[in-house]
């Protein structure tokens, strides 16, 4: 089969839908599937990867992005020749995709990745949050309905689409994670790398430092907890545009000592971080299918986050972590007990490393390479 997928962004960009396009390419591959990836992008850029085709674009800042406003004559030699295309944003490659699968009537599939109503005046920043809400739904349902297929990373998403009015086919497919990178660590960390005692009991996030994370209510959150249990600690990684605001703020709140700020990290160190911590938490209400509560649990953590799409299809309550409600009191009595309570943390802990083989990510190729077949029969 001659797969093309589109995608926004590609490395060296690092995020998770980045990590799952690159995923999904590999294992096709591995599978014997012919797979070109069409990303906005230098075509300078070559990090020895076959098949990746970068249209050439403009930079949008230092954000890793590019502005594409036409596809070249090389791409649209490879194009005629796929048997199916598959996009994982809706909007700039998305509009690419669905160009092509029309002209050269091509199945056309999207794999949902974002809760685009919650980043309305992300996407269309200069229009009124109504009118900006009601063009992105206009947009969303008419590219929707030009789909044959979409897939909802879970169950909950799926049915966020259906209340979008979506009505186009819609199955879901978990993406996956290689599993095997993050059940052992290399162990080039230690506790005390980091200035972190070995005593404290160490809640972990990873992510990107970024509004949408709220991370901001995290640290405020355990600024009240440390006086309650002062063995916790909490461990922060990752980059972002809010990084160094997060860092303002937990001097405002008197816990500089108390929060360890890693910054940009390699996502190959991603194990090695997990290993030095306790359980994993997360206090994002924005999520699809978060693939860090994936890693967390392959490594052996339970989780606590809160009740919102994504995040409750990743926890099992009570057996893998604890799903608060959205409120500071209920999300601050669950984070205590997982610090307090050590041995059903570790059995939690256990049980989420199993929960986690469903996520691996050949499974996931296969799924999806299902999805395909089913669309050219």
């Amino acid at each position: 089969m001659r797969i093309a997928l589109f995608s926004d962004v590609y490395k060296p960009v690092v995020n998770g839908v980045v990590n799952h396009v690159a995923l999904l390419k590999k294992y096709f591959e591995q599978l014997g599937e012919q797979v070109w990836l069409f990303v906005p992008g230098a075509s300078a850029i070559d990090d020895g990867e076959k098949n990746v085709i970068r249209i050439p674009g403009i930079p949008i800042a230092d954000t890793g992005y590019h502005l594409s406003v036409a596809v070249d004559r090389r791409s649209r030699t490879l194009l005629k020749q796929m048997d199916v295309i598959h996009v994982h944003h809706p909007f700039l490659s998305g509009s690419f995709g669905l160009s092509f699968s029309r002209r050269y009537n091509l199945p056309l599939i999207f794999t949902n990745h974002t809760r685009y109503d919650l980043y309305v005046q992300q996407y269309l920043p200069r229009l009124p949050e109504t009118i900006s809400e009601t063009a992105l739904h206009a947009f969303f349902h008419l590219f929707s309905g030009r789909c044959n297929v979409i897939i909802a990373p879970s169950q909950s998403i799926a049915g966020i689409m259906h209340e979008w009015g979506v009505h186009s086919k819609v199955v879901v497919v978990p993406n996956g994670i290689e599993l095997e990178n993050f059940q052992t660590s290399a162990h080039r960390l230690t506790r005390k790398n980091l200035g972190i005692a070995d005593d404290v009991q160490v809640g972990i996030f990873v992510g990107r430092m970024s509004g949408e994370k709220s991370v901001d209510r995290l640290l405020t959150i355990f600024a009240t907890l440390f006086a309650e249990e002062p063995s916790l600690h909490l461990l922060l990684v990752g980059g972002g545009p809010d990084l160094e605001e997060y860092r303002h703020l937990a001097h405002q709140l008197g816990i500089t000592h108390k929060v360890t700020f890693t910054g940009k990290v390699p996502y190959t160190d991603v194990a090695d971080y997990l290993a030095l911590a306790d359980f994993f938490v997360s206090a994002s209400v924005t999520e699809v299918h978060p693939l860090t509560f994936i890693e967390a649990a392959a490594a052996g953590l339970p989780s606590v986050g809160l009740a919102s799409p994504g995040v409750q299809d990743m926890i099992l309550d009570g057996e893998t972590g604890y799903i608060a409600a959205d409120n500071d009191l209920s999300f601050g009595l669950r984070i205590l007990r997982m610090a307090q309570a050590r041995e059903h943390r570790l059995k939690m802990g256990q049980r989420a490393r199993i929960h986690s083989n469903q996520f691996a990510a050949h499974a996931n190729a296969r799924k999806v390479l299902s999805v395909y077949r089913d669309c050219l029969s």
